[in-house]
């Protein structure tokens, strides 16, 4: 079974700096591992995670998919949609336990 590493993807990634250069996750795996299954793609996302959390600016976007921002306001939209769906899916878990967002976790409230 074909993996991806890390140096790879970061090598495939450095020729698609800008969102106009972007490529999405199955079209990457493929230029990456000559394949693609559901298993590759989510290694490369493991990776991504992994990669982002050490600092690379990987962007991603529904619309053009995986790229190294080229620019201050390409990081931001990302991490505006990251944001957004991390608050998502906060908002959904909260609804699902009827509590509210804070309360989600236990947050201490103070007294009125």
């Amino acid at each position: 079974m074909s993996t991806i590493s890390r140096d790879q993807l970061l090598f495939a990634l450095s020729m698609r700096r800008g969102a106009e250069n972007g490529i999405h996750a199955r079209e990457l795996v493929t230029e990456i591992a000559g394949r693609c299954t559901p298993g590759l793609e989510r290694e490369l996302r493991n990776i991504v995670e992994a990669l982002r959390r050490e600092g690379h600016h990987i962007c991603a976007l529904p619309k053009s998919g995986y790229f190294i921002a080229a620019t201050a306001e390409e990081l931001l939209q990302t991490v505006g949609f990251l944001h957004d769906r991390a608050m998502c899916s906060l908002s959904q878990a909260a609804a699902m336990q009827n509590v509210a967002l804070p309360d989600l976790r236990g947050q201490l409230r103070l007294p009125s």
